[in-house]
């Protein structure tokens, strides 16, 4: 083959290989516009399934209200019901101080509510006997989330007693014991009615009304440990006990077991 049908080929190829590449690109093209046409498809299905599942919560959550407040006049008749319950769950419990405790054992009810809509947000209501601590009947909680998705908070003003409020003595203990003590006794469980600095991760919130609220009895109910260290420890005492018995009596067989010998050699003697 000569140079010049050598150039020519090769100009031929070059010429084949952009013409696929464009063919390549256009079908590309064509491909993701698809996708994105699917893909709006899909966004709108997701959507109407939102609104869907949302009409169906509405519909169960009505529903269920009877069913609460049916819940709320049971848990009434049991004495420190709800700081039992908070006490025993995990979360919750590394929350309260000792003061807090005390202060939670004039607690006689709780109720959640979710707003209409469900989405825009929720309310916790606490509500009080007369105590030594606060004025307040009830202690509220709200979060909302605005039109555009962003959160906020608002609560009850707790009117403390004098020299009751628990919030200001949390401080000042940490304060003077320092960092160790920090960690040791957490800020009071009512300055959480103060905090609304990150309402979209409020933590305690979502713990009383996606974990507490919907089935407060099985936390209730949850074994003390410490009881349940107790009888374990009864249960080793026992067996020593027995232990210390079967020793005692293996003793006194072998001491039984002497005397016998003992007496027959007595015995032999006598007839010799």
């Amino acid at each position: 083959m000569s140079a010049s049908a050598a150039k020519a080929s090769k100009k031929e190829l070059n010429s084949n290989h952009d013409g696929a590449d464009e063919t390549s690109e256009k079908e590309q093209q064509e491909a993701i516009e698809h996708i994105d046409e699917v893909q709006n498809e899909i966004d709108r299905l997701n959507e109407q399934a939102s609104e869907e599942i949302l009409k169906v919560e509405q519909k169960y959550n009505k529903l269920r209200q009877p069913f609460f407040q049916k819940r709320s006049e049971l848990i009434a008749k049991i004495p420190n019901f709800w700081v039992t319950t908070f006490v025993n769950h995990p979360q919750v419990s590394a929350l309260l101080g000792e003061e807090d405790e005390e202060a939670l054992h004039y607690l006689s009810r709780v109720e959640v509510t979710e707003f209409e809509d469900i989405k825009s947000g929720y309310r916790i209501d606490f509500y009080f006997d007369e105590n030594p601590y606060f004025e307040n009947k009830v202690l509220s909680k709200e979060f909302h989330l605005n039109e555009s998705g962003d959160p906020s908070s608002k609560s009850t003003e707790l009117k403390w007693k004098s020299g009751k409020d628990l919030t200001k003595r949390s401080s000042q203990s940490q304060n003077k014991a320092g960092r160790k003590r920090q960690h040791e006794e957490p800020e009071s469980f009512f300055t959480w009615f103060t905090d609304h600095a990150d309402a979209g991760a409020d933590e305690l919130g979502e713990v009383i009304k996606d974990d507490i609220w919907p089935n407060p009895l099985q936390y209730y109910l949850v074994p003390d440990m410490d009881d349940e260290e107790g009888e374990g420890d009864d249960d080793e005492e026992d067996e020593e006990g027995l232990e210390d018995i079967d020793e005692e009596g293996d003793e006194d067989g072998e001491d039984d077991d002497d005397d016998d010998g003992e007496d027959g050699e007595d015995e032999d003697g006598e007839d010799d």
